[in-house]
């Protein structure tokens, strides 16, 4: 199954610009305004409060003051749940995010997910490589295929030994944002649903697996939208489909995406799924990431 019908989320006890993320995250921004803390719990709280009023079943961790993590709002990077029974936790680039790997999450994930197995990836971060869970990696689950772009946060060998224990076949390629810097996250730059794909097709400079890529999305009946570098920052691939407890499907997307999207793309999605949306700017802005990074899904078994 493509999409999961339970959500976990992080409500951030101190978030802040990441200057450990600066050096490859091209989305973040320094912005010189006060109380961006509370501004961010405000954005968060509105978009949990949005998500179970269409009645979306949102499980929320309150993070810890100590130790310091700044991101720990963007809990995808570092662990994923998967049908299969899989636990997975990811290595991660920045000494400070690995800190967000916290009792209680792990805790929690464990009272709503039931572990035949944890796959524990965090040993490669002794040898410097990365793969920062569903930021590096999106996943086609009904096909089993998976998609990344390489970056300092998405290493060939782990992502290779990701795809050996989970039985995935690999689609890895090199993508760019418009300034030819490398794309730090698949995720900002590809969505897939269970009926579409969403993509920064230009992003991937060799025509070669830029055909591939979208060969195999199509060959796997979805529809692809094909979304420019402007759409790209202002984090149109950055969303997610979900269930609701009606098992209607819903995809989720910042406000600042919905008004980025066309008008003709938006009537695609809208044949596939339900959108909702919710302001995120300063997350976005700050964080360099938007909906689809604030969510980890747990795949019920």
């Amino acid at each position: 199954m493509q999409t999961a019908n339970k959500l976990l989320m992080v409500r951030p006890a101190k978030f802040a610009y990441n200057e450990q993320t600066e050096r490859n995250n091209y989305f973040q921004t320094r912005l010189p305004i006060p109380n961006i803390h509370e501004k961010a719990c405000e954005e968060f709280d509105n978009l949990v409060a949005v998500l179970r009023n269409n009645k979306i079943e949102v499980v929320v961790v309150q993070d810890t003051l100590e130790p310091h993590t700044p991101d720990s709002i963007f809990p995808n990077n570092w662990f994923s749940t998967h049908l299969t029974g899989e636990l997975i936790l990811y290595p991660m680039f920045a000494q400070n995010r690995r800190l967000e790997r916290k009792s209680q999450v792990l805790d929690t994930i464990k009272e709503h997910f039931r572990i035949h197995k944890v796959i524990d990836l965090t040993d490669w971060e002794n040898k410097n490589r990365f793969l920062e869970g569903t930021g590096s990696l999106v996943l086609d689950n009904n096909n089993r295929v998976v998609y990344a772009c390489r970056s300092e946060r998405t290493d060939d060998i782990v992502f290779e030994e990701f795809c050996t224990k989970m039985n995935f076949e690999p689609q890895l390629f090199n993508a760019y944002d418009e300034n030819k810097e490398k794309i730090y996250h698949t995720n900002v730059m590809l969505s897939i649903g269970e009926k579409y794909a969403v993509i920064c097709a230009e992003s991937i400079i060799d025509n070669k697996r830029k055909t591939k890529v979208i060969e195999t999305l199509e060959g796997a009946e979805k529809e692809v939208l094909d979304i420019s570098f402007k759409q790209m920052s202002s984090f149109c691939a950055n969303i997610l489909e979900v269930r609701n407890s009606d098992n209607e499907h819903c995809l989720i997307m910042s406000e600042k995406a919905r008004k980025a999207f066309k008008s003709e793309q938006i009537k695609k999605l809208e044949r596939h799924c339900k959108i909702i949306s919710s302001p995120l700017n300063i997350v976005e802005e700050t964080g360099g990431g938007s909906s689809r990074c604030m969510i980890a899904e747990i795949f019920c078994i």
